[in-house]
């Protein structure tokens, strides 16, 4: 016979591994606190929302600021920059890691190679704050990329206000700082890879390369999937912190993404609601696309999210 779970069981069981529960508690207690407080806030969305009358005593508008972000001129600029930023960042950016995992993989010489991971992960660390900092001093006039240029017999180009060279910049110091931590999820699939595989590749004459490619990429495909679902549900995080602390006036054309509008339209121009519309316009992009992006790979048969 078959024993009842009911409520009581459940609850018996709840107290009998309290213990555990309770050290799960700080990660719920953030998460509810940071994470599901806040939706409360979208209403302000759909209100004339005013801070002396706050949430509840805002008067209700409806769509009103959805239409005003959709008609405005803003509205084509900072999509095409967020779009073009997040997809070359996505062209770029994402295999990256990939290629380099799979080449200090094939590193045998054990200090070398975390002499070589300490140097590349260590840029990840550091806030964008300093890292635009150290990108700033060496593109300005004075900087040693100008020098360089200079040395070559070449016309020191300012990156700081050339619109075709600034969003290069971008995606080449985000690189810069992320492949190198980007990389260690794909490390740590790779050496989950059983070695027979390699050992019995080689046994039927296969060289490197091609160990790589019939049998370290096969293995770590499932893992690839994954990373570029989510990277597609996030193709329109441009990358607020490197933007903000790099760009300026003279770049707003090409680098003024919905990320930095909604923070000066929304915070510096006092204009809550519009900045609250526009964050759920881009929120729910974001997940038409890993929806759409998911689906796709569940029809080609490989293994999705969910």
């Amino acid at each position: 016979m078959r024993p009842v779970i009911g409520k009581k069981s459940t609850l018996s069981e709840m107290w009998k591994y309290k213990y555990i529960y309770f050290l799960i508690l700080p990660t719920f207690l953030f998460f509810f606190i940071f994470v599901y407080m806040p939706y409360y806030g979208l209403l302000i969305a759909f209100q004339d929302y005013s801070i002396l009358r706050g949430v509840t005593g805002s008067e209700f508008v409806g769509l009103k600021y959805f239409k005003m972000f959709f008609e405005s001129d803003n509205f084509v600029l900072v999509l095409r920059n967020t779009l073009t930023i997040s997809v070359l960042r996505l062209l770029f950016s994402f295999p990256l890691p990939i290629m380099f995992a799979l080449l200090i993989n094939e590193v045998r010489h054990y200090q070398y190679k975390r002499i070589v991971q300490t140097i590349t992960y260590f840029p990840h660390f550091l806030n964008w704050v300093i890292f635009a900092g150290i990108v700033i001093e060496l593109i300005r006039p004075t900087g040693i990329i100008n020098q360089l240029f200079e040395m070559a017999g070449l016309a020191a180009p300012n990156i700081q206000t050339n619109q075709k060279l600034f969003v290069p910049m971008l995606i080449i110091s985000d690189n810069i700082k992320s492949f190198g931590f980007g990389s260690i999820i794909y490390l740590a699939a790779i050496s989950s890879v059983d070695s027979q595989l390699y050992e019995a590749a080689a046994i039927d004459g296969a060289a490197k390369f091609r160990q790589i490619w019939h049998v370290t990429l096969p293995a770590i495909r499932p893992t690839i999937i994954v990373m570029f679902v989510l990277a597609i549900g996030g193709i329109l995080n441009a990358g607020f912190d490197q933007i903000f602390f790099l760009y300026n006036a003279a770049v707003y054309d090409v680098a003024d993404i919905i990320d930095t509008f909604v923070f000066r339209v929304g915070f510096l121009g006092n204009q809550f609601s519009l900045g609250t519309a526009v964050g759920i316009f881009k929120g729910l992009i974001g997940l038409v696309l890993i929806i759409c992006a998911n689906a796709i790979i569940r029809k080609t048969g490989e293994a999705s999210i969910w």
